[in-house]
């Protein structure tokens, strides 16, 4: 089989790999389509990686056991390896098991060998280009809105708006939520522009906190959620959400942003949320968010066959795009 592999600095090729087998509960899936996410920080890099990707769409096509799917269902792939035995697993945070076994492939290929009980089928009505999108591309954003009650009624201040901010925005609109985005790249505020983003904010404006409360009634938003991983955009949204309001955070972050106690937290009286994906009980949820919301289909900017695998990671890495889709047999 055909498998993407990062070989230098902003080089990426196919290269050919055994077909994984199945064994236990562990199924193969022949991938149809592939989104991308972070890929690109790595083919930036240079760092010899022939393990890329994390988030899937396609058909079962071996098992070695009965289980929870069978040859020929559609089937989303989710991101891990998680053993499905422990507590976390067993109520559908999988996302955040403890004993996640060693990632075996990558999903940037043709086939993958994943654990059948954390597969989502497919429903017929729902294409692979439509399911592909309840990974990385509305899961996170998803999630961390279960988590925080978004609704109508709430503001919600959106800083980094990239593929996962974009969902950020469609969810939110779906929900009816006044959407406040910040953003930098002028490609992503435009998009914003054109999902119904009721302010859009410049971060290097030095008055961004003071507008951002402007939109929001001078108090700030009554929720905020990073997509950015940046350490500003974190102390831009303590700072800018009212007092008892709520900051999540989904965006990938290794770095420490300095917060103090007693000003941010005690005296505001706010709360700090981090959340990686949905809970799988969610996962009908996130689907009807597919089927009903108009803004869906522009999260996708960009299908590449990935025989053109070099094209696509340099478009990934103009940052001028959203969710970008490989289909792995062309």
């Amino acid at each position: 089989m055909k498998k993407a592999v990062v070989t230098g600095v902003m080089k990426v090729e196919l290269q050919e790999f055994p077909i994984p087998q199945a064994t236990g509960d562990l199924v193969v899936v022949k991938i149809h389509i592939s989104p991308m996410c972070t890929e690109y920080k790595a083919y930036l890099e240079g760092e010899h990686r022939d393990c890329l990707g994390h988030e899937a769409v396609g058909e079962v096509v071996e098992v070695a056991q009965p289980g929870a799917v069978q040859v020929g269902d559609r089937v989303v792939v989710t991101p891990l390896f998680p053993c499905g035995q422990c507590s976390l697993c067993k109520q559908g945070d999988y996302i955040y098991c403890k004993h996640n076994y060693p990632m075996q492939d990558a999903t940037m290929a043709q086939y993958v060998l994943k654990p059948a009980w954390n597969l989502f089928k497919i429903p017929d009505d729902v294409s692979y280009e439509q399911a592909a999108l309840t990974i990385c591309g509305l899961g996170p954003s998803f999630g961390a809105y279960q988590t925080l009650g978004l609704s109508a009624s709430d503001t919600i201040l959106i800083t980094g708006l990239g593929p996962v901010g974009i969902g950020a925005v469609i969810n939110a609109k779906y929900r009816g939520a006044r959407v406040i985005a910040v953003e930098s790249n002028e490609y992503r505020r435009n998009l914003a522009a054109e999902l119904g983003a009721d302010g859009l904010i410049d971060p290097r404006d030095p008055d961004a906190v003071e507008q951002i409360k402007s939109l929001s009634g001078g108090e700030g938003p009554d929720c905020a959620l990073d997509c950015s991983g940046a350490v500003p955009a974190h102390r831009l949204c303590i700072d800018a959400v009212r007092c008892r309001g709520k900051v999540a955070f989904v965006g990938e972050c290794n770095t420490e942003t300095p917060i103090v106690i007693s000003r941010d937290l005690l005296r505001k009286g706010i709360h700090l949320l981090g959340s990686w994906h949905y809970n799988l009980n969610d996962f009908p949820k996130i689907l009807e968010v597919i089927r009903h919301s108009p803004l869906v289909d522009k999260l996708v900017s960009h299908v590449f066959p990935m025989s053109r695998i070099e094209e696509a990671f340099a478009v990934s890495a103009s940052q001028n795009n959203a969710k970008i889709l490989l289909k792995a047999w062309e």
